[in-house]
């Protein structure tokens, strides 16, 4: 397959699994109450659904982006985010840990961490790069490069602008 006809989309284009917002989300996408939210546990708004039938006991998943200690993605040498393996308890993974609306109750301790939604494989032409502000995105490195490559001023971009704020009586 190939990248999505878009120079940059959302890192959600990758989940090998849905995500959920809220119980309620959960709820009406499977059918299924979900289990009891668990403080001590981190959050997880998705679930593996081959997990419980895996014959392992720990389900491997080759690429999830890797986290400080912070919450903050890590970026590699090459400034783009690093992507690191990640070993699940199969009832881990095959399950979510989603608080009530609102959060827990004020007296809950909550660990603060959430377990990062499986990857799968980048396409041939799909880079991870961090957009403005820190987050993560997909960028179509074709279309990328011509939007790019498309957009930068020239000295004859300057000058029209320049003429335009002149008749507008706009001052520099």
């Amino acid at each position: 397959m190939s990248a999505l006809p878009y120079p940059t989309y959302g890192l959600h284009h990758l989940y090998l699994f849905p995500v959920f917002q809220t119980r309620e989300a959960y709820q009406q996408a499977t059918g299924m109450e979900p289990p009891p939210y668990d403080p001590t546990q981190p959050l997880k708004s998705w679930f593996d659904p081959s997990a419980h039938s895996s014959a392992s006991r720990k389900i491997i998943y080759a690429s999830v982006i890797a986290y400080a200690e912070n919450g903050s993605p890590l970026a590699g040498p090459d400034g783009k985010p690093v992507l690191e393996p990640m070993m699940l308890d199969k009832n881990v993974a095959a399950t979510v840990n989603i608080p009530l609306k609102g959060g827990g109750l004020p007296d809950e301790p909550t660990t603060g961490e959430e377990i990062p939604v499986p990857l799968r494989s980048p396409f041939s032409g799909e880079e991870l790069y961090f957009q403005f502000g820190g987050s993560i995105a997909v960028k179509n490195t074709e279309m990328f490069q011509q939007l790019n490559g498309s957009s930068s001023f020239t000295a004859a971009d300057r000058s029209l602008l320049e003429a335009i704020a002149a008749k507008l009586g706009v001052a520099r």
